[in-house]
Protein backbone atom coordinates (compact mmCIF):
# COMPACT_ATOMS: atom_id res chain seq x y z
CA UNK A 1 0.00 0.00 0.00
CA UNK A 2 1.22 3.47 -0.94
CA UNK A 3 -0.19 6.37 1.07
CA UNK A 4 -0.44 10.13 0.88
CA UNK A 5 -1.40 11.57 4.28
CA UNK A 6 -2.93 15.02 4.81
CA UNK A 7 -2.72 16.08 8.45
CA UNK A 8 -3.11 18.97 10.90
CA UNK A 9 -0.59 17.18 13.06
CA UNK A 10 -1.41 17.09 16.74
CA UNK A 11 -1.22 14.22 19.19
CA UNK A 12 -3.65 11.75 17.61
CA UNK A 13 -2.41 12.58 14.10
CA UNK A 14 1.12 11.78 15.30
CA UNK A 15 -0.01 8.35 16.49
CA UNK A 16 -1.70 7.78 13.12
CA UNK A 17 1.49 8.76 11.28
CA UNK A 18 3.49 6.42 13.46
CA UNK A 19 1.03 3.60 12.77
CA UNK A 20 1.39 4.06 9.01
CA UNK A 21 5.17 4.38 9.14
CA UNK A 22 5.53 1.28 11.33
CA UNK A 23 3.22 -1.01 9.30
CA UNK A 24 5.10 -3.53 7.12
CA UNK A 25 4.36 -3.25 3.42
CA UNK A 26 3.19 0.36 3.65
CA UNK A 27 5.04 3.22 1.95
CA UNK A 28 4.17 6.81 2.81
CA UNK A 29 4.89 8.75 -0.36
CA UNK A 30 4.28 12.20 1.13
CA UNK A 31 2.78 14.01 4.08
CA UNK A 32 0.89 17.24 3.44
CA UNK A 33 0.06 19.54 6.32
CA UNK A 34 -2.87 21.86 6.91
CA UNK A 35 -3.92 24.29 9.63
CA UNK A 36 -6.43 22.85 12.05
CA UNK A 37 -5.64 21.43 15.45
CA UNK A 38 -2.73 23.86 15.53
CA UNK A 39 -1.50 26.61 13.19
CA UNK A 40 0.24 25.42 10.04
CA UNK A 41 3.88 25.94 11.15
CA UNK A 42 3.24 23.89 14.30
CA UNK A 43 1.42 21.15 12.37
CA UNK A 44 4.37 20.95 9.98
CA UNK A 45 6.89 20.82 12.82
CA UNK A 46 4.93 18.08 14.57
CA UNK A 47 4.82 16.02 11.38
CA UNK A 48 8.58 16.36 10.90
CA UNK A 49 9.25 15.43 14.54
CA UNK A 50 7.02 12.35 14.33
CA UNK A 51 8.52 11.12 11.07
CA UNK A 52 12.04 11.44 12.49
CA UNK A 53 10.96 9.70 15.69
CA UNK A 54 9.74 6.82 13.52
CA UNK A 55 13.14 6.63 11.83
CA UNK A 56 11.62 7.43 8.44
CA UNK A 57 12.43 9.90 5.68
CA UNK A 58 9.21 11.18 4.11
CA UNK A 59 8.79 14.55 2.36
CA UNK A 60 6.54 17.00 4.22
CA UNK A 61 4.72 19.67 2.22
CA UNK A 62 2.98 22.56 4.05
CA UNK A 63 -0.38 23.64 2.66
CA UNK A 64 -3.19 25.98 3.59
CA UNK A 65 -2.78 28.11 6.69
CA UNK A 66 -6.52 28.74 7.04
CA UNK A 67 -9.89 27.35 5.97
CA UNK A 68 -11.23 28.30 2.55
CA UNK A 69 -13.59 31.06 3.72
CA UNK A 70 -13.36 31.27 7.51
CA UNK A 71 -10.78 32.32 10.08
CA UNK A 72 -8.78 29.51 11.65
CA UNK A 73 -10.15 28.14 14.92
CA UNK A 74 -7.64 25.67 16.33
CA UNK A 75 -8.15 22.81 18.79
CA UNK A 76 -5.28 23.81 21.06
CA UNK A 77 -7.68 23.63 24.00
CA UNK A 78 -7.79 19.88 23.29
CA UNK A 79 -4.20 19.04 22.33
CA UNK A 80 -2.21 21.75 24.11
CA UNK A 81 -0.59 24.84 22.62
CA UNK A 82 2.00 22.76 20.78
CA UNK A 83 -0.55 20.11 19.78
CA UNK A 84 1.54 17.44 21.51
CA UNK A 85 0.43 17.83 25.11
CA UNK A 86 3.52 19.82 26.03
CA UNK A 87 5.76 16.77 25.62
CA UNK A 88 9.48 17.53 25.51
CA UNK A 89 10.35 16.65 21.92
CA UNK A 90 13.52 17.46 19.98
CA UNK A 91 13.53 19.99 17.18
CA UNK A 92 13.38 18.34 13.75
CA UNK A 93 16.61 18.14 11.81
CA UNK A 94 14.91 18.09 8.41
CA UNK A 95 12.99 20.89 6.73
CA UNK A 96 9.69 20.85 4.86
CA UNK A 97 9.72 20.76 1.07
CA UNK A 98 8.98 23.96 -0.87
CA UNK A 99 6.20 22.50 -3.05
CA UNK A 100 2.77 23.52 -1.72
CA UNK A 101 0.63 20.69 -0.37
CA UNK A 102 -2.15 21.38 -2.89
CA UNK A 103 0.31 21.01 -5.77
CA UNK A 104 1.69 17.83 -4.18
CA UNK A 105 -1.76 16.24 -3.91
CA UNK A 106 -2.42 16.97 -7.57
CA UNK A 107 1.02 15.99 -8.84
CA UNK A 108 1.08 12.61 -7.12
CA UNK A 109 -2.48 11.77 -8.19
CA UNK A 110 -1.69 12.58 -11.82
CA UNK A 111 1.64 10.73 -11.77
CA UNK A 112 0.24 7.55 -10.18
CA UNK A 113 -3.44 7.24 -11.12
CA UNK A 114 -5.19 4.43 -9.27
CA UNK A 115 -2.09 3.53 -7.25
CA UNK A 116 -2.17 5.76 -4.16
CA UNK A 117 -4.50 5.85 -1.17
CA UNK A 118 -5.23 9.26 0.33
CA UNK A 119 -5.81 9.46 4.08
CA UNK A 120 -6.98 12.78 5.53
CA UNK A 121 -6.67 13.47 9.24
CA UNK A 122 -7.54 17.16 9.49
CA UNK A 123 -9.81 19.81 7.98
CA UNK A 124 -10.27 19.21 4.26
CA UNK A 125 -8.95 22.61 3.17
CA UNK A 126 -6.00 21.28 1.13
CA UNK A 127 -8.06 18.60 -0.60
CA UNK A 128 -10.87 21.00 -1.47
CA UNK A 129 -8.43 23.55 -2.85
CA UNK A 130 -6.86 20.81 -4.98
CA UNK A 131 -10.32 19.76 -6.24
CA UNK A 132 -11.01 23.31 -7.40
CA UNK A 133 -7.94 22.99 -9.65
CA UNK A 134 -8.32 19.30 -10.56
CA UNK A 135 -11.98 18.19 -10.29
CA UNK A 136 -11.01 14.57 -11.06
CA UNK A 137 -8.55 14.48 -8.17
CA UNK A 138 -10.26 11.92 -5.94
CA UNK A 139 -10.96 9.59 -8.87
CA UNK A 140 -7.21 9.48 -9.48
CA UNK A 141 -6.61 8.11 -5.97
CA UNK A 142 -7.30 4.43 -5.43
CA UNK A 143 -9.30 5.15 -2.30
CA UNK A 144 -9.85 8.10 0.01
CA UNK A 145 -10.27 7.71 3.78
CA UNK A 146 -11.27 10.76 5.81
CA UNK A 147 -11.37 11.15 9.58
CA UNK A 148 -14.33 13.50 9.41
CA UNK A 149 -17.84 13.96 10.68
CA UNK A 150 -20.19 12.79 13.39
CA UNK A 151 -22.89 10.89 11.49
CA UNK A 152 -24.83 10.22 14.70
CA UNK A 153 -24.94 14.01 15.33
CA UNK A 154 -23.05 13.71 18.61
CA UNK A 155 -20.20 16.16 18.30
CA UNK A 156 -16.94 16.92 20.05
CA UNK A 157 -16.55 20.62 19.17
CA UNK A 158 -20.25 21.51 19.23
CA UNK A 159 -23.30 19.51 20.24
CA UNK A 160 -23.63 18.06 16.73
CA UNK A 161 -20.32 18.52 14.88
CA UNK A 162 -16.93 16.85 14.73
CA UNK A 163 -13.97 19.25 14.62
CA UNK A 164 -12.53 18.52 11.15
CA UNK A 165 -15.86 19.16 9.39
CA UNK A 166 -16.69 22.09 11.65
CA UNK A 167 -13.31 23.78 11.11
CA UNK A 168 -13.84 24.07 7.34
CA UNK A 169 -17.37 23.02 6.39
CA UNK A 170 -17.14 24.62 2.94
CA UNK A 171 -14.11 22.43 2.17
CA UNK A 172 -15.96 19.37 3.43
CA UNK A 173 -18.90 20.23 1.17
CA UNK A 174 -16.59 20.38 -1.86
CA UNK A 175 -15.07 17.01 -1.01
CA UNK A 176 -18.45 15.33 -0.43
CA UNK A 177 -19.65 16.64 -3.80
CA UNK A 178 -16.62 15.21 -5.64
CA UNK A 179 -16.54 11.87 -7.42
CA UNK A 180 -14.33 9.26 -5.80
CA UNK A 181 -14.21 6.25 -3.49
CA UNK A 182 -14.62 8.11 -0.19
CA UNK A 183 -14.92 6.49 3.23
CA UNK A 184 -15.71 8.56 6.31
CA UNK A 185 -14.53 7.39 9.72
CA UNK A 186 -16.17 9.81 12.11
CA UNK A 187 -15.91 10.69 15.76
CA UNK A 188 -18.66 8.17 16.52
CA UNK A 189 -16.18 5.38 15.70
CA UNK A 190 -13.47 6.89 17.87
CA UNK A 191 -15.80 7.51 20.80
CA UNK A 192 -17.12 3.96 20.72
CA UNK A 193 -14.18 1.86 19.54
CA UNK A 194 -10.89 3.75 20.02
CA UNK A 195 -10.80 4.90 23.65
CA UNK A 196 -7.50 4.08 25.32
CA UNK A 197 -8.71 3.38 28.85
CA UNK A 198 -6.54 3.48 31.98
CA UNK A 199 -6.18 -0.31 31.71
CA UNK A 200 -5.05 0.02 28.08
CA UNK A 201 -2.56 2.67 29.15
CA UNK A 202 -1.09 0.37 31.76
CA UNK A 203 -0.56 -2.31 29.12
CA UNK A 204 1.24 0.23 26.95
CA UNK A 205 3.45 1.34 29.85
CA UNK A 206 4.31 -2.28 30.55
CA UNK A 207 5.82 -2.54 27.07
CA UNK A 208 8.61 -0.25 28.32
CA UNK A 209 9.25 1.11 24.84
CA UNK A 210 9.98 4.63 23.55
CA UNK A 211 7.01 4.46 21.17
CA UNK A 212 4.58 3.56 23.95
CA UNK A 213 5.95 6.41 26.07
CA UNK A 214 5.58 8.76 23.09
CA UNK A 215 1.93 7.80 22.56
CA UNK A 216 1.05 8.28 26.22
CA UNK A 217 3.00 11.50 26.78
CA UNK A 218 1.68 13.43 23.78
CA UNK A 219 -1.92 12.58 24.68
CA UNK A 220 -1.94 13.88 28.26
CA UNK A 221 -3.82 17.07 27.30
CA UNK A 222 -6.35 15.07 25.29
CA UNK A 223 -7.02 12.82 28.28
CA UNK A 224 -7.77 15.87 30.41
CA UNK A 225 -10.12 17.21 27.73
CA UNK A 226 -11.90 13.86 27.50
CA UNK A 227 -12.35 13.76 31.26
CA UNK A 228 -13.67 17.32 31.47
CA UNK A 229 -15.63 17.74 28.21
CA UNK A 230 -16.48 14.55 26.30
CA UNK A 231 -16.76 12.29 29.34
CA UNK A 232 -14.63 9.44 28.03
CA UNK A 233 -12.72 7.11 30.34
CA UNK A 234 -9.19 7.69 29.03
CA UNK A 235 -8.37 9.32 25.70
CA UNK A 236 -9.71 8.49 22.27
CA UNK A 237 -7.72 8.24 19.05
CA UNK A 238 -9.85 9.39 16.10
CA UNK A 239 -7.04 9.75 13.56
CA UNK A 240 -5.34 6.44 14.40
CA UNK A 241 -8.55 4.45 14.05
CA UNK A 242 -9.17 6.12 10.69
CA UNK A 243 -5.63 5.17 9.67
CA UNK A 244 -6.15 1.62 10.95
CA UNK A 245 -9.25 1.27 8.76
CA UNK A 246 -7.31 2.52 5.74
CA UNK A 247 -4.48 0.05 6.42
CA UNK A 248 -6.76 -2.88 7.33
CA UNK A 249 -10.30 -2.47 5.94
CA UNK A 250 -11.17 -5.83 7.47
CA UNK A 251 -11.36 -4.07 10.84
CA UNK A 252 -14.68 -2.56 9.76
CA UNK A 253 -17.64 -4.42 11.26
CA UNK A 254 -20.44 -2.26 9.89
CA UNK A 255 -20.53 0.40 7.21
CA UNK A 256 -23.19 1.99 5.04
CA UNK A 257 -23.31 3.53 1.57
CA UNK A 258 -25.32 6.73 1.88
CA UNK A 259 -25.72 10.21 0.56
CA UNK A 260 -24.15 12.68 2.96
CA UNK A 261 -23.87 16.45 3.02
CA UNK A 262 -22.46 18.93 5.51
CA UNK A 263 -24.18 21.93 7.08
CA UNK A 264 -22.43 25.26 6.53
CA UNK A 265 -24.92 27.49 8.38
CA UNK A 266 -23.81 28.80 11.74
CA UNK A 267 -26.37 27.04 13.94
CA UNK A 268 -25.52 23.52 12.76
CA UNK A 269 -22.09 24.26 11.26
CA UNK A 270 -20.19 21.07 10.44
CA UNK A 271 -23.12 18.71 11.00
CA UNK A 272 -22.81 15.62 8.78
CA UNK A 273 -26.29 15.05 7.36
CA UNK A 274 -27.17 11.49 6.31
CA UNK A 275 -30.06 11.19 3.84
CA UNK A 276 -31.86 7.83 3.88
CA UNK A 277 -35.05 8.95 2.14
CA UNK A 278 -36.13 6.97 -0.90
CA UNK A 279 -35.85 10.22 -2.81
CA UNK A 280 -32.31 10.92 -1.60
CA UNK A 281 -29.59 11.62 -4.16
CA UNK A 282 -27.34 8.65 -5.03
CA UNK A 283 -24.85 7.55 -2.34
CA UNK A 284 -21.63 9.54 -2.39
CA UNK A 285 -19.73 8.12 0.60
CA UNK A 286 -19.26 5.06 2.76
CA UNK A 287 -19.86 5.85 6.42
CA UNK A 288 -18.21 3.54 8.95
CA UNK A 289 -20.30 2.74 12.03
CA UNK A 290 -18.49 -0.07 13.83
CA UNK A 291 -14.84 -1.16 13.97
CA UNK A 292 -13.14 -4.08 15.72
CA UNK A 293 -11.94 -2.29 18.85
CA UNK A 294 -9.78 -5.19 20.05
CA UNK A 295 -8.13 -5.43 16.64
CA UNK A 296 -7.42 -1.72 16.64
CA UNK A 297 -5.88 -1.76 20.10
CA UNK A 298 -3.79 -4.80 19.15
CA UNK A 299 -2.42 -2.81 16.19
CA UNK A 300 -1.48 0.05 18.52
CA UNK A 301 0.30 -2.36 20.86
CA UNK A 302 2.19 -3.98 17.94
CA UNK A 303 3.26 -0.53 16.80
CA UNK A 304 4.52 0.30 20.30
CA UNK A 305 6.26 -3.01 20.94
CA UNK A 306 10.05 -2.80 21.46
Amino acid sequence: MRLVIDTDTASDDAVALLLALRTPGVTVEAVTTVAGNVPLPQATRNALVTIEFAGADVPVHPGRAAPLLRPLRTAQDVHGQDGMGGARLPEPTRSPRPEHAVDTLIRLARAHPGELTLVTLGPLSNVAAALLIEPRLLRRYRRVYCMAGAPDAQGNVTAVAEYNMWADPEAAAIVLAAAGDITLIGWNVSREHAVITPADQERLRALNSPRADFVLEINTAVEAYCREVTGLDGFDLPDPIAMAVALSPGLVRRAERVHAAVAVGDEARGLLMIDRRRTAPPPNVTVVWEVDSAGFKAAIERMCAP
